[in-house]
């Protein structure tokens, strides 16, 4: 404390002015401080790097609540579940079908999209599929309230979501369906048909209408490029295989699974695991385990089924996305029995 303070001489006319001072100070603190822990800091990153002002940032971010719902459904992923009761979840008859009139509605638009990314249209579908219902069901969250209640206040991946709500702030207006505090989405806060989060938004959203925006909501051309733009971005190889059934013999050695390929076809051939289905050699895979409804399922994996893991890294979710893909492909090029069976 400066001596000048503590003086206990003070003349009145600054000691009636002292108290209106001291209130101004502390209506200000809290403004200053944030009403989230960390707010300050990272309202301070985003103004220095986009020249923002950091008076209507906390004003944005003090409208975002912390919501305990959020937290509880991160500590209850889907993907925690056995793949005999994972599966269930995305391979059912009501999915397969939606998916199959799906692309047989946008068939031109899905087909010249994949074509220009290299990506399996299927693959782009079931994506769709897999996240959204097909854009039935993009999410109820504020995205704000989401990316800060984990951002600020779940310590396991306050490093990531802090990272996405940084990005998030930072996107332009182009890049957004809509005004930050109405943009709604899944509660880790992803958005659109799709699911992008604010990452994948800035890195690989696609304005495909050439209407001057991009809308993950709303524009079925932006939607589409945008999630095949993510695919080949990430390394999906045109034609490739994704995963193929193995059979292992008595003596078969036990693997445990990479998403990166580890080793040639033949190799795993040679410890003891067959192919199902005819595969080019020379592959690079990996072997993955799953616990199906009648026993121990054995797959072989390849680098397409990796790059499906980079949208979510558990290889239930890609496995789910590979067998709702191949069902919908099935019921669109003709054969319905099979995409029928898929859902049993």
């Amino acid at each position: 404390m400066s001596s000048t303070i503590a003086k206990p001489t003070m003349s009145p006319r600054p000691a009636r002015r002292l108290p209106a001072l001291v209130l101004a100070l502390a209506a200000a603190a809290p403004a200053l401080a944030g009403t989230h822990p960390g707010q300050e800091a990272l309202v301070r990153e985003v103004a220095r790097d986009t020249g923002q002002s950091p008076a209507a940032l906390n004003a944005l971010l003090d409208g975002a609540k912390m919501q305990q719902s959020i937290l509880d459904a991160m500590n209850r992923p889907a993907e925690s579940k056995p793949w005999s009761a994972y599966r269930p979840i995305f391979l059912t008859a009501k999915r397969i079908d939606d998916g199959i009139a799906f692309y047989r509605e946008h068939r031109a638009l899905i087909e010249r999209t994949a074509a220009k990314y290299g990506v399996a249209p299927e693959i782009i579908v079931a994506i769709l599929g897999v996240e959204t219902s097909y854009g039935g069901n993009t999410g109820r969250y504020k995205v704000l309230d989401a990316l800060v209640t984990l951002g600020f206040y779940y310590p396991p991946r306050a490093t990531f979501f802090r990272s996405e709500l940084k990005t998030l702030l930072e996107l332009p207006a182009s890049k957004l369906a809509g005004p930050l505090d109405t943009l709604t989405g899944s509660y880790a806060g992803a958005q659109g048909w799709g699911q992008f989060m604010p990452d994948s938004i800035r890195d690989y959203a696609v304005d495909a209408d050439g209407d001057g925006r991009i809308d993950l909501h709303d524009s079925l051309p932006d939607i589409l490029a945008s999630v095949a733009n993510y695919f080949a971005g990430h390394g999906w190889v045109t034609g490739g295989p994704v995963a193929a059934r193995a059979q292992p013999d008595a003596a078969a050695k036990k693997l445990d699974w990479q998403a990166a390929p580890q080793w040639p076809l033949e190799q795993l051939e040679a410890w003891g695991y067959a192919p199902l289905e005819r595969i080019n050699p020379g592959q690079p895979t990996s072997l993955l385990t799953l616990d199906g409804e009648r026993g121990a399922e054995y797959w072989f994996t390849f680098a397409n089924f990796q790059v499906i893991t980079r949208y979510n890294r558990s290889p239930l979710y890609a496995m789910a996305v590979y067998q709702l893909a191949q069902a919908i492909a099935a019921g669109v090029h003709g054969d319905a029995p099979l995409a029928q069976a898929a859902a049993r």
